[in-house]
C-alpha cells in the first residue's frame, strides 16, 4: 500500500531492523491512544486481522496482546509483551508459531501540533525467507501501519 499523498514517509532498512517514520497533525497523546487502542487495529492495520488484550499493567494500559497476522508471505498468530515508555512504546515477542523473535518500538516526537512518528521493527522467523522477501514483508507491514495510523488519528 502505498503512502497517502502529502505524507512524509521515509524508509532505512538494516541488517536486522528496519526504520520509518511519518509526520502527524495531531498531538502526541492522540497518537498514543490509536495506538493503545488494540481492540481498533484490525479497522486500520491492514495487515492485523484479529488483536486481543490478554494482560494490563498497574496503570491500566496494555501489558501482553495476542494478534493474527496476515501480511502476505508472512502470516502469524503471536503475543506481543509491551512496555510503555515517556516518548512512546516498545515491544517484544512473547510467543509465535511464525516468528523467533520480534522487537519493536513507536517513538512519538511532538512539535507544536504535529507528531513525528518513528517505527521501528526487527523480526526473525522461524521459517527461512530471502533477506529481500523478508524485508519488502517488513516495510509492507511498516507501510500499513503508518499510513493507516494517521488516517485513523487525523480521521
Amino acid at each position: 500500500m502505498p503512502p497517502t499523498p502529502g505524507a512524509a514517509v521515509t524508509f532505512r532498512a538494516m541488517a536486522d531492523e528496519s526504520t520509518q517514520s511519518i509526520t502527524i497533525a495531531a498531538p502526541a497523546s492522540d497518537v498514543l491512544g490509536v495506538i493503545a487502542d488494540f481492540d481498533s487495529y484490525p479497522e486500520w492495520a491492514d495487515s492485523i486481522t484479529a488483536a486481543t488484550v490478554l494482560t494490563h499493567d498497574d496503570e491500566g494500559r496494555p501489558e501482553q496482546v495476542r494478534f493474527n497476522l496476515d501480511a502476505g508471505p508472512i502470516k502469524d498468530n503471536y503475543v506481543l509483551a509491551y512496555d510503555w515508555v515517556d516518548d512512546g512504546v516498545t515491544w517484544d515477542l512473547v510467543s509465535g508459531q511464525m516468528q523467533r523473535q520480534q522487537r519493536g518500538r513507536y517513538r512519538l516526537a511532538e512539535a507544536g501540533d504535529r507528531t513525528e512518528v518513528t517505527y521501528t521493527l526487527s523480526v526473525d522467523l522461524a521459517v527461512p525467507l530471502p533477506g529481500l522477501l523478508k524485508r519488502r514483508a517488513e516495510k509492507r507491514i511498516m507501510d500499513q501501519a503508518l499510513t493507516g495510523l494517521k488516517r485513523r488519528v487525523e480521521g
